[in-house]
């Protein structure tokens, strides 16, 4: 048994030190990935037990100002991980066929690895997702499968930066962090408000845009099933899963949308195409005039507490409630 356990210690540390990637070893969180497993167990524990009972004798806050605020955040940090991922490899550099990870400590590859760094950040940023559902009493949208996906990301992102931070698999990256940017700008204008619902016309195409995401990932992952290419099948492998599990949330949902069938309590993926309207009343006490062409299906997923621009006063929700990505998650899988 001594030897056994002398022997995990002795693999976990040629692991870390012997076959991780030098140049990010010093960078914080790293050096070990137990900051990282310890950061996404205390969300899992927040999200499920201490952030309910901390609000459950509380009244929900209103954040309308403070999503509007922090959807713009995510909106430009998200646009400034794309530019970056274009500027240091996919903008004409990178193989869409095959790209090897540059381990050298050239300039471009540098900054693809700060890219990814700054990627893997934002995994903890979108934890304020759910920290808004708890503030705002919407317990029902934290769902199981919403928890288990957001606390899984960064650990899986952690892994990618700690020994492949560049490469083939940042097309995955590169194509979350664009939807990102619609889907955080999309929040934040329909956080402001009915009165700017005219500009957000184009939510309809939200979800057939996720969908195209999650071929374009997995396609782009697994064609290394059938080329040689130098760069790690486990990533390629693991990547790819994720393109497809999501895929197959959003087909549930399409499944469910035309065949007439109301979704039960948590089922199936997300839509990020909010409701409109609630009992005829809209939550400033206004008559809703019309409804939302998804409404009679799916009701407000991971939108970070915004109904289309219409936050309810209470804990009362649309329809349904559900979980994404990332869906979201289901909330918005992004």
């Amino acid at each position: 048994m001594t030897t056994l356990v002398h022997n995990l210690i002795d693999g976990y540390h040629d692991l870390m030190d012997n076959k991780s990637d030098p140049r990010v070893n010093h960078w914080a969180m790293m050096s070990s990935p137990f900051p990282t497993l310890g950061i996404c167990l205390f969300y899992a524990y927040f999200s499920k037990v201490l952030g309910p009972r901390l609000m459950e004798n509380r009244k929900p806050f209103d954040l309308r100002r403070v999503l509007i605020f922090y959807n713009l955040i995510q909106t430009v940090f998200s646009s400034w991980i794309f530019y970056e991922y274009m500027m240091s490899g996919w903008y004409g550099h990178y193989s869409f066929r095959c790209q090897p990870v540059d381990y050298s400590y050239s300039p471009m590859a540098l900054r693809m690895a700060n890219t990814c760094w700054w990627y893997y950040f934002s995994k903890f940023t979108e934890f304020f997702d759910t920290l808004f559902f708890i503030l705002r009493k919407k317990n029902e949208h934290v769902s199981t499968l919403h928890v288990v996906h957001h606390g899984c990301m960064p650990m899986s992102v952690w892994m990618g930066m700690k020994f492949a931070p560049g490469g083939h698999s940042t097309f995955f990256a590169l194509l979350n962090t664009f939807v990102h940017i619609v889907m955080y700008f999309y929040y934040m204008v329909a956080a402001m408000g009915p009165q700017y619902q005219k500009y957000i016309w184009w939510k309809k195409y939200l979800t057939t845009m996720q969908m195209v995401q999650f071929v374009m990932i997995f396609a782009h992952q697994f064609q290394l099933l059938f080329i040689d290419c130098n760069y790690p099948k486990s990533f390629m492998v693991w990547i790819g899963l994720h393109g497809v599990m999501f895929l197959f949330l959003f087909s549930d949902f399409y499944k469910t949308r035309y065949s007439g069938k109301k979704p039960s309590k948590n089922e199936g993926a997300c839509m990020p195409v909010l409701n409109n309207k609630q009992n005829g009343k809209i939550a400033n006490g206004k008559t809703a005039h019309y409804t939302n062409d998804y409404s009679a299906v799916y009701s407000s997923c991971y939108s970070n507490g915004v109904n289309n621009g219409y936050m309810t006063s209470n804990g009362t929700h649309p329809l349904n409630s559900c979980a994404t990505t990332e869906g979201d998650e289901s909330r918005k899988i992004k």
